[in-house]
């Protein structure tokens, strides 16, 4: 099946949104010329192969329910924010908040992510072939987050029960964050996520694994003033 050609420099982003989401389940979309253009591809359902051929701009993929969306270059803030389930790769690098509270799905990044990746995720897998920013994984509640490269500063501040895989150096642990021992379990979680992502720089026996001392999941500040 041939895709169906969308181009920015003609379309509107309503236009290129409304097509999409008309799509039948098993089409392929190509969109040209997008030029950094924001908020493609967001808020659909349906099961479709979407190509953004170029640089695309902020919350790309955003909301998805089911497609499989590829961008060939970088993009800007919130890829697959809020995500619940399909596929959101990026062949290149993501801006700040990458994987926002995404839910569901699957979102690689082959290039590096910017501060704040996977900030707030709440069950998605995030893959991330390079390094990430500061504040990376902060406030994580679910899911797993493989790190191909190096991690920033206070990495998993405020972590719940997300666990982060770490092929590379880590700046600082943010708070309530600890690296815990790399069990056969994870080499073979690890495996599994390499595979996925199609990396082939990580070695599934050489990550650190990072997750929560669950020190803060109680407000206990007043504990010991008698309230």
């Amino acid at each position: 099946m041939e895709p169906v050609v969308l181009d920015c420099s003609t379309l509107s982003t309503r236009e290129i949104n409304s097509v999409l989401a008309e799509l039948p389940d098993g089409s392929r979309a190509r969109i040209v010329e997008p030029w950094g253009r924001h908020n493609l591809g967001v808020g659909l359902t349906n099961r479709i192969d979407i190509e953004i051929a170029g640089n695309a701009g902020y919350f790309i993929g955003g909301l998805g329910d089911g497609p499989r969306v590829t961008v060939d270059g970088f993009v800007g803030w919130s890829v697959a924010e809020n995500l619940m389930s399909g596929t959101v790769r990026v062949r290149g690098n993501a801006s700040e908040c990458a994987a926002a509270s995404a839910h569901g799905g699957t979102v690689i990044i082959e290039g590096d992510a910017s501060s704040r990746a996977a900030i707030s995720l709440k069950g998605g897998t995030v893959l991330v072939g390079g390094d990430v920013g500061h504040m990376s994984g902060f406030m994580a509640q679910a899911g797993t987050i493989l790190i191909g490269g190096d991690a920033g500063a206070a990495l998993g501040d405020s972590l719940y029960e997300t666990v982060i895989y770490v092929a590379g150096r880590i700046t600082s642990l943010g708070s309530d964050a600890r690296v815990e021992e790399l069990t056969a379990d994870d080499v073979l979680q690890v495996k599994q996520l390499v595979a996925l992502a199609g990396f082939d720089h990580v070695d599934p026996e050489n990550v650190t694994r990072v997750a929560s001392a669950r020190e803060l999941y109680n407000f206990d500040a007043l504990k010991d003033k008698g309230y």
